[in-house]
């Protein structure tokens, strides 16, 4: 790969993708392969993708996410599932993004549709295990509590 260009082109196909997918949400890697040491990719999401509360521990990755597009309701989480620190994400009120330390439990929530984050962590791709999937917080499966649990979120911390 020489180049790739990152643009409004680019959103609006991995979105037509995202539409149709059951997690409401597509990565667009730039890296070549699942075994590359950093890992940069698109991660287009909409308004009603979950993300569960996770974390990176094994191997420990630091991460950075932007928002290029849209905004999101970041929040990070002690062992216990109270929440250490939340920040609406939205570039058109000047906060593009976040850096933060490996093994922190953290998510997303999207706050508009079609989001686009840019995420770069360090690879190669590892599944997360059960144990860094939060153990309080509702599973992908289980919808209807995912969505009380976003809303509940949203409105405690989207001031």
């Amino acid at each position: 790969m020489e180049y790739k260009l990152i643009d409004n082109t680019l959103f609006k196909q991995v979105a037509e993708q995202a539409e149709t997918n059951p997690r409401r949400r597509m990565n667009y890697n730039f890296h070549e392969s699942l075994s590359d040491p950093i890992h940069r990719l698109l991660n287009v999401m909409m308004e009603d993708t979950y993300l569960p509360p996770h974390r990176h521990t094994n191997p420990i990755k630091d991460e950075i996410f932007l928002v290029l597009q849209g905004s999101v309701l970041a929040l990070l989480f002690d062992d216990k599932g109270q929440v250490t620190f939340s920040k609406v994400i939205d570039p058109k009120k000047g906060v593009h993004g976040m850096d933060f330390s490996g093994g922190i439990w953290h998510t997303f929530i999207v706050l508009e549709p079609e989001t686009v984050v840019y995420e770069v962590k360090a690879g190669p791709y590892v599944p997360l295990a059960p144990q860094d999937i939060a153990p309080w917080a509702p599973s992908v499966e289980d919808k209807s509590k995912a969505e009380a649990y976003k809303q509940q979120l949203k409105e405690t911390y989207c001031k």
